[in-house]
């Protein structure tokens, strides 16, 4: 049986949407961060991982961008997992003075928070807070997760659906030590950095339009190295064993300091 790492605990969103891609033909991992589920497929502790990648309500998730700076490990899927939130506790709404969650969900179920006057406690992860709340024994605080988190740590679902928009989705990007072979509707994600002068962007990005190939998604992230610096993730269409791919990554290496290939995977569609 195939072995997925995810972050977070039992019930989290990554497992379940894990347990959806795979048809439950899966052993699901928890590890406490993203590093140790990347590390745990390095080190053939588990045969994929999957990352948390950006979520269309509030964006993307910087840590596992940054991560995909430094594993060898090779982005051979994608998912859009549709999230649906739930409001956890043991109390009436009118009642709920405190509720803890990730940052993202947090994030995700604004308005909602500060409609009720919530005060909002960041902690580790969505099925996490489930726990933490067993633990605090306050009635008065609640916490934001998915129903099968609710289900597993046999705690009440206060209220279904708090998050700002139905249409919150969370892509996620499924890694392994091998790559994935071509399809017929193929996806490529890579890395790049450039000089920090006038025209440097530009030099890289007119090279799809000449090569024809589609640009689907352009992120920026500080370098850490250097202020004011960034890397550049980009997924366009395609895959990496293409000629035309193969000649357009050749002309970006001559305007790039730095250029690292991802992957490449089927492109996902919204279910």
């Amino acid at each position: 049986m195939l072995r997925v790492a995810f972050q977070g605990e039992r019930g989290a969103y990554s497992e379940a949407a894990a347990s959806s891609f795979f048809k439950d033909m899966i052993e699901t991992v928890p590890h406490p961060t993203f590093y140790d589920v990347l590390e745990s497929t390095e080190k053939d502790e588990s045969n994929y991982a999957i990352l948390p990648i950006e979520n269309s309500l509030e964006g993307s998730v910087g840590e596992s961008y940054d991560l995909l700076l430094s594993t060898n490990l090779n982005v051979v899927d994608e998912i859009y997992f549709k999230i649906r939130h739930c409001l956890i506790g043991f109390q009436k709404l009118e009642k709920v003075d405190t509720v803890y969650s990730h940052p993202q969900a947090l994030g995700q179920c604004r308005k909602f928070i500060q409609s009720h006057k919530i005060k909002a406690v960041p902690t580790y992860d969505t099925a996490g807070s489930v726990k933490i709340l067993l633990e605090l024994k306050n009635e008065n605080a609640a916490c934001i997760a998915s129903k099968k988190a609710a289900e597993i740590y046999k705690v009440p679902v206060i209220k279904e659906g708090i998050e700002d928009n139905t249409n919150n989705y969370t892509r996620f990007l499924v890694l392994a030590k091998k790559k994935h072979e071509k399809t017929t509707k193929d996806k490529t994600s890579i890395i790049f950095s450039i000089k920090h002068v006038p025209g440097s962007l530009y030099s890289v990005l007119e090279k799809f339009n000449t090569n024809k190939i589609n640009l689907t998604k352009i992120e920026s992230r500080p370098t850490k190295s250097t202020p004011w610096e960034y890397n550049f993730y980009v997924d366009f269409e395609g895959h990496e064993t293409e000629p035309t791919v193969q000649d357009l990554l050749e002309k970006i290496k001559l305007n790039t300091l730095f250029l690292k290939v991802l992957g490449s995977y089927p492109r996902a569609e919204l279910s």
